[in-house]
């Protein structure tokens, strides 16, 4: 059964208090990772696009077997926000129905432990999760 939107507002409250009773940065940015799964790739592929389109990033897919030695296609949609429940329960209004349209299931979401002590950022020198274009000219062209 699905659960409605006061389950799901719930449950997120749940796991962010979790996380901040855990010791987790109140101030930092998490990245929030939407999980889905889908039968048919070209479905999950359709329901990946609509998601980027909507400004979301997106992990590459990966086909696992379920318990019934059935194939299932999966995907994360990505974003960097905030850890409050109102801005992923917004993500999760606007996502659900993008993954409903093309018969895909949402099975929740799920972030990392931002430790506020960390003495540097593990996303690299810039801070930044997402690289805005992956440029190798820093490379010697060795070609002729």
């Amino acid at each position: 059964m699905k659960p409605s939107k006061a389950e799901r507002l719930q449950e997120t409250q749940e796991i962010i208090q979790d996380l901040l009773d855990d010791g987790s940065d109140p101030q930092a940015l998490y990245i929030i990772e939407h999980h889905v799964s889908h039968r048919d790739f070209d479905k999950l592929e359709k329901i990946a696009v609509d998601a980027f389109k909507a400004g979301y990033e997106v992990s590459e897919a990966e086909e696992l077997e379920d318990e019934d030695g059935h194939d299932i296609f999966c995907c994360d949609i990505i974003s960097e926000i905030e850890l409050k429940a109102e801005l992923i329960s917004a993500q999760q209004d606007e996502l659900i129905p993008l993954i409903e349209k093309h018969g895909g299931l949402y099975d929740g979401w799920g972030t990392y432990f931002e430790d506020p002590n960390a003495d540097e950022d593990e996303y690299g020198d810039d801070g930044e999760f997402f690289d805005e274009d992956e440029d190798y000219d820093d490379e010697e062209d060795t070609r002729h």
